[in-house]
């Protein structure tokens, strides 16, 4: 009897050990599946958390942006007629807690927005050259490109050091994507009320103006006209780089100078930079521009007469300024926010519309930034 107990012990020890190793393997597959099961678990509660603090970022920038279109609307009806720099509109932001900007009393309401900043500030999109200015509508659907403002153009990307028959070529591209859009039947009253009936006619069959600012040649040829794609329409500085000849490092160059508004504009000479005011008048240089800022920062122009005696007093022959072109209001904001909520963070550039009349304000597009 004692010879066969120690006879089955090797094999009954082998069942053993290999019911602990299949006990040990069954414990070790339940515990990587529980913990997938855990970790998958803690990333969706993580995006659920992630997509709140993001939705609560966005209404947070929703509600920063109507407070500001109201900044908008109220220096607008206290001072309907001119925009300059020194309006409660051009004093950014800089990073502050909500709960402080709030004025909020008391720890419990304190600590609701504690780890929520914002910050941003208001930019006078018509302190730049408005590319849109080089073409225009002097009939609905007709589009025609702007000599002057090409000049215009010219005189900037000079002064900037670029080639500055890149004008023409941006003239065109950016004709060219009117061409397929909706607002190429926008006019300006100004333009259709002074046009003859018999000169809109012509410029319908294709003619010119006949020593108008308006043509279809400007001396560089539509090559592309008869493409059978036509170019996406500009609707921001980056647009550029689709017109032949501009490089990255241009645009970048170009960019604190030149903006793409939905309409043509005027440039706001309380607020445009010296480049822009050297480039949009005809007959003045940089250093006449510099001085004419300079005695911009002293006291702001009241109206396009101000303008005038400023020009006279910074050295510039007698020139005559078309409100169309040059004036001391503005219609177009570019109001630049930044929200951060926890680890939510949003960068948003939107355009707003002032209604020169009603002094209410629109948003004509928002943007984030990547």
């Amino acid at each position: 009897m004692t010879m066969r107990a120690s006879s089955l012990s090797p094999s009954t020890g082998n069942q053993r050990g290999v019911a602990i190793i299949s006990a040990l393997l069954v414990v070790a597959l339940s515990a990587i599946l529980v913990s997938g099961m855990l970790w998958r678990q803690e990333v969706q509660i993580r995006r659920i958390e992630n997509q709140r603090l993001l939705a609560q970022a966005n209404w947070i920038s929703r509600s920063a942006l109507d407070w500001t279109r109201l900044i908008l609307r109220s220096e607008a009806d206290t001072s309907p007629t001119v925009t300059y720099l020194g309006g409660v509109w051009g004093v950014p932001i800089a990073k502050t807690r909500l709960s402080d900007f709030l004025g909020q009393i008391g720890e419990v309401r304190a600590e609701q927005g504690a780890q929520t900043y914002l910050s941003g500030s208001i930019e006078d999109a018509q302190a730049k050259f408005n590319l849109r200015n080089l073409v225009s509508t002097p009939a609905p659907g007709v589009l025609t490109i702007n000599a002057e403002q090409i000049a215009s153009f010219q005189r900037l990307l000079a002064l900037l050091g670029l080639n500055g028959s890149l004008a023409k070529t941006t003239a065109l591209q950016i004709r060219a994507g009117l061409a397929q859009s909706a607002t190429r039947f926008q006019t300006q009253s100004t333009t259709t009320a002074s046009t003859p009936q018999s000169v809109m006619t012509q410029i319908a069959q294709g003619g010119g103006t006949g020593g108008g600012n308006f043509t279809d040649d400007p001396g560089l040829k539509d090559a592309d006209s008869n493409a059978p794609v036509a170019p996406l329409q500009a609707i921001t500085v980056d647009s550029l780089l689709d017109v032949p000849g501009f490089t990255p490092e241009a645009v970048e160059r170009l960019r604190p100078f030149v903006t793409v508004l939905p309409t043509t504009t005027a440039v706001n000479m309380n607020t445009a930079p010296a480049e822009v005011i050297a480039a949009v008048v005809q007959g003045m240089n940089l250093s006449q521009a510099q001085a004419f800022v300079a005695r911009r920062e002293t006291v702001f122009f009241h109206d396009v007469g101000n303008v005038q005696l400023a020009l006279n007093g910074a050295g510039v022959q007698a020139v005559s300024i078309d409100p169309n072109l040059l004036d001391v209001t503005t219609r177009y904001f570019l109001i630049h926010g930044r929200i951060e909520h926890e680890r939510a963070q949003v960068d948003r550039t939107t355009l707003i519309y002032r209604d020169p009349t009603t002094h209410t304000t629109r948003i004509v597009y928002v943007r984030d930034q990547n």
